[in-house]
């Protein structure tokens, strides 16, 4: 019998490191988040600037699951490191090292003759043992006493040895027996500080899969190269995944710089609707509580019978028709409809509506990162408008000592004002129909309300909608108004201006605009700044509202809806 010759089935491959490249992550890993970290880092800086390897990493969150059996394991790796500390400590003991420190210090000390003039600060900073005092000496003698000075850096430097054997001391616990010298104890202490370095970078990485983030040379010190060269491979790897999720989620790197594409902002804006009506109480999570039904440009799949009043236009033709044929069965042609016949389509009003969201960009916005909270709901509210309401108008301003519109894409990279005046006491006007007076020359960090009412107002005229609002949030007091062509830069604030502004919410009043000011809380603010709130919303027939900065997009988000609510009923 003739012996047959079997071939392997499929090419089997076994691979040492016991995964496929091809297959990371795993097909039902979910995609990680890459979106929302950077959208926040645009949101702090304004830009997105050169990232490092280190930096992306802590930027993408990824699921440790991911990587688990990828190469050598980080438990592993940080026992090994967890038992060479150990070791270290049940070694050696550091008491020989600190006298012999302290030795070192006292005898340049006491063998040094410092110049009679400085005499009593060379004996002052010698017995505080500070080293601030030893250095301001140095410097006093550095050219009128230049030998002097000299032996002085010997005494910091033997200063500075007793202050590290104190913190190696005071930061690790020995038990061994084996004395120290100076020199093996600072040795010692370097490398015990590289160990607990990277057994922070271990567990960082066990806990979020940020493998780049961990010391690859520090790490050969300590253990086999073949783990750390596998090491580096899963961190090739990661890196790889981490580009392309940021690639499949809309955000491009070019040369290290994160560009946030359109795709990209939908979805951190599809993210922020979620996060803030999910903190809704389950009982008011509808959008809508109640449609309004009748004369509508929206027909929904409901009918009902016809009633006197009702238009045609929105009649259910191949419904009515079934109605008649059914009531006079085999009457043929021509089909007669009666009333009773007709049925018509339930309608839906969606009156538009007209928003001016004005953002305050002044100095003070950068208290407590305000001016993150704005822009973040800038973009939520954007995002609502465009999904759930989009025969709305929606336009933004950026508010400063001017106010200016801004276009949707530009939210992101605006950012507060630098303060450049520090007088207790401002009182400046400026003539902007000057040709020799730009933009540029005023201080920026002021706060114009009047000018962006009257924007807002102007903007909001050319909108045919009966429902106009203005969303204005701000931390406090206006410090700058136009009277004509004279900018007014008045600090602290001043009547004048305040007229100025109440001056120009009456006229948004008197076009129908309702003012809407959500005040949120500043490092600046007082009283007065309350009671101007109050005032603006009294004599405008507006609304004024007080909210924590971190809960103002869902103030804002949850105001707008109701207000359509309003409307529709």
């Amino acid at each position: 019998m003739s012996s047959v010759k079997k071939s392997p089935v499929g090419g089997v491959v076994h691979t040492y490191q016991k995964f496929d490249p091809k297959n990371f992550p795993p097909p039902t890993q979910p995609p990680s988040d890459v979106v929302s970290p950077a959208m926040e880092h645009l949101l702090h800086y304004g830009s997105t600037r050169r990232l490092t390897p280190e930096e992306m990493a802590r930027a993408i969150r990824i699921d440790p699951s991911m990587i688990q059996g990828l190469g050598p394991s980080l438990e592993a790796l940080r026992k090994l490191l967890e038992e060479r500390k150990k070791k270290i400590l049940e070694t050696y003991e550091t008491s020989q090292a600190a006298r012999e420190a302290e030795s070192r210090y006292s005898r340049i000390a006491e063998n040094t003759k410092p110049p009679k003039k400085l005499r009593d600060a060379f004996e002052k900073a010698t017995s505080s043992r500070q080293y601030r005092d030893v250095e301001r000496l140095w410097y006093a003698a550095d050219r009128s006493e230049p030998a002097f000075a000299k032996t002085l850096l010997h005494l910091m430097q033997r200063l500075g040895d007793v202050y590290q054997v104190e913190e190696l001391i005071a930061n690790y616990d020995f038990t061994g027996r084996q004395a120290l010298s100076v020199e093996k104890a600072l040795e010692v202490k370097e490398e015990l500080e590289e160990i607990d370095r990277l057994l922070e970078q271990l567990k960082e990485a066990e806990k979020n899969a940020q493998v780049a983030i961990i010391d690859m040379e520090a790490l050969a010190e300590f253990v086999e190269q073949a783990d750390v060269d596998n090491l580096r491979e899963l961190q090739r790897l990661v890196e790889q995944y981490q580009r392309e999720a940021l690639e499949q989620a809309g955000i491009e790197n070019k040369n290290g710089r994160l560009e946030v594409t359109p795709k990209a902002l939908r979805v951190f804006q599809g993210k922020l609707l979620e996060r803030i009506f999910a903190a809704l109480k389950p009982s008011r999570t509808g959008r809508h509580r109640n449609d309004v039904k009748g004369e509508g440009a929206v027909e929904t799949q409901r009918t009902k019978p016809y009633e006197f009043g009702d238009s045609v236009s929105q009649m259910d033709i191949p419904q009515s028709f079934i109605n008649s044929l059914v009531r006079e069965p085999g009457t043929g042609s021509p089909i007669r409809l009666t009333p009773d016949d007709i049925e018509i389509h339930v309608t839906r009003n969606t009156p538009k509506a007209a928003t001016c969201v004005v953002m305050d960009m002044s100095g003070s916005m950068r208290y407590d990162g305000q001016y993150v909270n704005v822009k973040r709901m800038a973009l939520a509210l954007e995002g609502l408008i465009r999904k759930e309401y989009p025969g709305d108008r929606l336009s933004f301003l950026e508010m400063y000592s001017f106010a200016k519109p801004c276009a949707n894409d530009k939210i992101v990279e605006l950012m507060p004002k630098p303060v450049t005046l520090y007088d207790p006491i401002v009182r400046l006007r400026a003539d902007m129909a000057d040709p020799n007076i730009t933009e540029s020359a005023i201080p920026p960090h002021f706060t114009n309300i009047q000018h962006a009412l009257q924007l807002s107002r102007r903007m909001l005229a050319a909108q045919d909608t009966p429902n106009k609002q203005i969303v204005l949030i701000t931390d406090g007091l206006p410090t700058a108004h136009f009277e004509g062509t004279q900018l007014y830069l008045l600090y602290p604030a001043d009547p004048r201006t305040e007229e100025a502004t109440l001056r120009e919410g009456r006229l948004c009043a008197r076009e129908g605009i309702t003012i809407n000011l959500f005040l949120i809380p500043s490092w600046s603010q007082s009283e007065e700044d309350v009671r101007f709130a109050y005032r603006l919303a009294e004599s405008t027939k507006g609304r004024v509202f007080f909210t924590a900065g971190k809960d103002l997009d869902r103030f804002v988000l949850w105001d707008y809806v109701d207000r359509k609510r309003e409307i529709l009923s």
